[in-house]
């Protein structure tokens, strides 16, 4: 059954979050547009690359009204140690979501019960607080933050342009297609 258009449920968390521990919930996922990117383990060897390509997108996001929230089944405390300790986790401006009990990798799918981790998903949440866009990968490939835009571009384009599409590889500016009788076997 696809998690699409359906709401977050509830979780309750602890995260880093600029020097500090604050508290996160499903709460913090709606009025604004958000980013949930799951990743297996903090001090490994993908991960820093994923969370690093994302810090440097992150003032882009922010611009197009969109929190990131990165989460692993590490504590945040480990979350914190990595901060200080690693160059590249260091930028990371977006809040680091702890789910050592693995309920929030649960409620979202991508919890692997064999060895307590979490997949590569990224789940893009509308203000309203449903996935709007799903990616899952296998544990050794990478995901690219710039896909990542434009694929959140188009779904806040569709969402504040009802009746509109955006076709394969539709980048910002781009035209878009508005389904109708007419277009039936035209594309």
């Amino acid at each position: 059954m696809t998690m699409i258009n359906s709401e977050v449920q509830p979780f309750a968390a602890t995260a880093f979050h600029n020097g500090e521990f604050i508290q996160v919930s499903e709460a913090d996922l709606k009025g604004k547009w958000s980013v949930v990117f799951f990743y297996p383990a903090d001090f490994t060897f993908v991960c820093p690359t994923e969370l690093g390509d994302l810090a440097d997108h992150y003032d882009e996001l922010q611009k197009m009204g969109v929190e990131v929230y990165s989460v692993s089944t590490d504590t945040h405390f480990t979350h914190k140690a990595w901060h200080d300790s690693s160059e590249t986790i260091n930028k990371i401006q977006y809040p680091m979501v702890g789910d050592p009990t693995g309920v929030i990798s649960r409620n979202f799918g991508v919890y692997i019960e064999d060895n307590g981790l979490a997949h590569r998903g990224t789940f893009v949440i509308d203000p309203q607080g449903r996935i709007q866009l799903i990616e899952v990968t296998a544990e050794g490939v990478g995901r690219d933050a710039s896909d990542l835009i434009r694929k959140i571009k188009a779904a806040q384009y569709i969402a504040a342009n009802p009746g509109e599409v955006c076709p394969a590889k539709w980048k910002e500016g781009e035209a878009t297609l508005a389904p109708s009788l007419d277009l039936v076997g035209k594309i």
